[in-house]
């Protein structure tokens, strides 16, 4: 039984804080309401009006407490629907983080495991660079995930103005890595980055720089756009 997540998977969880609640956001304002279906072996998901190609993240069982990846549920196991949720296992192994490679996670440990649960979903969508993620009812104690595999999702962009407080609002997800939740959202739109003094530097497109400082106890203290000339 998991009572607590690894350092590994804290940071990694960190590294898509920024980017993955601004994408959820996009998600959100881009799915029509409506009731859901879907058609497993052709990887499609229906809600209201709109089609999407999906993938199966991972189940929570809410009677268990426990969580299971896509790519270990017995009826999935090898097939096309699972394929995102195995890369994500991969990386799991690469880098030495335990609870994505575990076949099923027991999270009655947790105070909250239906939180627990979407932690290991948001991560599972960060690594797997998809644009959100999609937690529905599946059964009356049951929540299925699925990750949208489709060009169509819009992702959310680096935009400048709202950049303090899409960094700040990422920061306050999980609260355990702020520079980590910097240099991830920096690494995820492929901008430069450099420490300078104990402060992120990014150089942002257009040629201006945004500086995020910290304070002792390694919260953001302050984001300021620098425009240069």
């Amino acid at each position: 039984m998991v009572s607590e997540f690894s350092d590994a998977f804290l940071l990694e969880a960190e590294r898509h804080a920024a980017w993955g609640a601004a994408q959820l956001d996009a998600l959100t304002a881009f799915l029509p309401e409506g009731p859901w279906t879907a058609d497993l072996p052709a990887c499609r998901y229906r809600q209201g009006e709109l089609e999407l190609r999906v993938a199966v993240l991972g189940t929570y069982d809410l009677d268990e407490q426990s969580w299971m990846w896509g790519w270990a549920n017995p009826g999935l196991r090898g097939t096309e629907v699972v394929a995102l949720a195995g890369a994500v296992e991969r990386y799991g192994r690469a880098h030495g983080i335990a609870e994505l490679t575990e076949e099923v996670l027991h999270l009655s440990g947790f105070d909250d495991p239906r939180r627990a649960a979407e932690m290991l979903a948001f991560t599972g969508m960060g690594v797997a660079e998809a644009p959100g993620y999609i937690g529905v009812p599946a059964g009356p104690a049951t929540q299925v995930y699925f990750l949208p595999d489709d060009t169509r999702v819009p992702r959310a962009g680096l935009d400048p103005v709202s950049l303090p407080r899409t960094l700040l609002t990422g920061a306050g997800l999980i609260g355990y890595s702020a520079r980590h939740v910097v240099g991830g959202y920096f690494d995820h739109h492929g901008v430069p980055q450099r420490v300078e003094s104990g402060r992120i530097v990014a150089d942002l497109p257009g040629g201006n720089a945004v500086e995020v400082d910290f304070d002792a106890a390694g919260r953001i203290a302050g984001v300021g756009v620098k425009v240069l000339p």
